[in-house]
């Protein structure tokens, strides 16, 4: 029995496959490295000192995906990763965006189908609430207007799953919305270490810490919050790896179904609130420049997790000072051969 990852050797994939591992699950993991690079993969190999299956490959790709289920008929569920994400970018670029988001999915859900493989965690965002003018998101709200294609790309396919599942009630279908995931795994030599110029926060500071940029873009200080900078739920990665973990034994109980879940630690805070706290945990100094708001962003984001605690059992145990002390672990070992 295994678990095939899409986009496993990204930043929340690769730290899923690191708890999967060392929960005993077999996997097998499915990149393109678009996102991600190679020497992720032997890096899980380290920390976990356990090997799996690998396969190069788009999702797109449909004789590929094929191929991969029909190698290994011992698979058993699907989380999936794969997928463009950055907001700004998805404004520039919604062709892409629909085409790789959506069109991969579809071409995984057809090929799963085939092969009667029919449970999948699916790896959502809380971008589908869109800007619903809540302290809190609950699950109950549902999907709101998006106000980016990111969000838009991840909100079509939950509709996609939710028909899917009223087509045939015997797929087994969990949905988590992230909030904002951040922090590297305790080892340090995991993390978010994206391709160019960063798109999320957490790496650009990290980045700009380390020397390799010279100041952080702080995108608007003018939204009605306590500093004028965006409020965000940002959650430990790890924690939210761990979710996975949760979801899945959920989903090995109940057999079929469709849920939906926030991961998030339902405490917002500011962009001045990470900066500042990553400068005194670590003890390094992050410049910053106010700049014009970002197209996409919205004011507030925060989780009401309180669902995922109740019915699967999972709650985010790692705050914000870990959160920063790990990520600054990470970058010192990455960014500075330390």
């Amino acid at each position: 029995m295994s678990i095939l990852v899409t986009g496993g050797a990204g930043f929340i994939g690769s730290h899923t496959v690191v708890e999967l591992l060392d929960k005993g699950y077999d996997v097998i993991v499915v990149d393109n490295f678009v996102n991600s690079k190679p020497e992720t993969l032997d890096i899980i190999k380290d920390i976990t000192g356990k090997d799996f299956k690998f396969y190069e490959a788009d999702i797109l790709d449909k004789e590929k995906m094929d191929e991969i289920f029909t190698e290994n008929k011992d698979i058993t569920s699907v989380i999936h990763f794969a997928g463009l994400k950055a907001v700004g970018e998805s404004v520039e670029m919604p062709l892409e965006y629909y085409q790789n988001n959506i069109a991969g999915t579809l071409v995984l859900l057809n090929t799963m189908r085939k092969h009667n493989i029919k449970s999948i965690v699916f790896s959502s965002s809380a971008t589908v609430y869109g800007d619903q003018g809540v302290p809190k998101y609950t699950e109950d709200l549902g999907r709101g207007k998006t106000t980016n294609p990111y969000g838009t790309t991840k909100a079509m396919i939950e509709k996609i799953l939710e028909d899917l599942y009223f087509s045939d009630n015997q797929w087994n279908i969990c949905i988590l919305r992230y909030f904002n995931p951040i922090g590297a795994h305790k080892s340090g030599l995991l993390g978010e270490d994206p391709q160019g110029i960063p798109n999320n926060l957490m790496p650009y500071i990290m980045k700009v810490a380390a020397g390799e940029l010279d100041h952080l873009n702080v995108f608007g200080n003018d939204y009605d919050t306590k500093d004028g900078t965006g409020m965000r739920d940002y959650i430990h990665v790890v924690d939210l790896a761990l979710g996975h973990i949760n979801a899945i034994e959920k989903m090995e109980k109940t057999k079929k179904g469709l849920s939906v879940y926030n991961l998030g630690t339902g405490n917002p805070y500011s962009v001045l609130d990470l900066v500042n706290t990553f400068e005194k945990v670590n003890g390094v100094k992050v410049p910053y420049v106010i700049t014009d708001r970002r197209p996409g962003d919205i004011a507030v984001c925060c989780a009401d997790p309180s669902k995922a605690n109740k019915e699967m059992g999972w709650r985010a145990e790692r705050e914000l000072e870990e959160m920063c002390r790990d990520s600054w672990n990470f970058a010192e070992k990455r960014y500075k051969g330390m």
